[in-house]
């Protein structure tokens, strides 16, 4: 083995370092759990009655909004819990400007904590979440200029597979801080839009309300299915290249080299 090769090989993981990654991850699992069961399931069931939610912000001030923050980074590192209700609660219960800025900022602390905690523990941590089968249907984002573009139109799309993502990250080589800035400007649109539909409910404007959620909708399927057509086709062109890479197969006829034996042979 030359130096090169020898200097390019990693040495093998010490035991006291997988004993640590898998406490690591049965922890992050464990509060994970609790977590679902005890904070977020109740968080939901919460948000069926969003005059009763505003409520119950508005008697805690601005603690109020520092809680409802809370709640924003808890979605984000509970892949499990849906954003769409907490993103429409929030401009019920603050207004659309203020539901928007408590959002935004939930979703840049929940990402950074999410997308530090990968790059700490790997791949381990994204499988909490997403079967190795997603995981490897996204590397082809490894290169970070195709990550950068394929994140922010993924982000700027409502119903896109925004969580997918924020965990994948850190399994890239990209950098903490662009990708935070990157993803939670393209965030706005689908935030501000969710806000806004709280908002009017809060306001009694249904047909506006209406309107704003059935957009979103349509916005939202159009995403999903371009993301699917796109994913398919990837998938396609990458099941078609593995299937010309394996060697053909020979038929015995075509293996024998041997001569024929001469029939004068045969018949003495």
């Amino acid at each position: 083995m030359n130096q090169t090769t020898a200097h390019n090989q990693k040495p093998p993981a010490s035991r006291g370092k997988k004993i640590a990654s898998i406490l690591s991850i049965a922890a992050f699992v464990l509060l994970l759990v609790f977590l679902t069961v005890f904070v977020g399931k109740p968080l939901i069931d919460s948000l069926k009655d969003p005059a009763a939610f505003r409520v119950w912000i508005d008697a805690r001030g601005f603690w109020g909004k520092v809680l409802f923050v809370g709640m924003i980074i808890l979605q984000v590192v509970v892949a499990f819990i849906p954003a769409e209700p907490l993103e429409i609660a929030a401009g019920y219960a603050f207004g659309a400007f203020w539901g928007t800025v408590l959002v935004w900022a939930g979703l840049v602390i929940g990402s950074t904590i999410v997308f530090l905690f990968v790059r700490k523990i790997g791949v381990k941590a994204v499988e909490v979440f997403f079967p190795r089968e997603q995981i490897d249907s996204l590397k082809y984002l490894k290169n970070e200029k195709t990550l950068n573009t394929a994140a922010f139109f993924l982000f700027l799309i409502p119903g896109t597979p925004k969580d997918l993502l924020t965990y994948f990250a850190g399994l890239t080589k990209i950098k903490l801080l662009p990708w935070v800035v990157l993803t939670s400007l393209a965030r706005i649109p689908s935030v501000v839009t969710s806000t806004i539909g709280g908002n009017a409910l809060g306001t009694q404007k249904y047909i506006f309300a209406i309107i704003v959620f059935a957009a979103t909708a349509l916005v939202s399927g159009a995403g999903m299915l371009i993301y699917r057509s796109v994913h398919k086709k990837r998938a396609m062109k990458k099941a078609a290249k593995s299937l010309a890479a394996q060697p053909l197969a020979v038929s015995p006829e075509a293996e024998y080299t041997g001569t024929p034996p001469d029939e004068t042979d045969i018949s003495s």
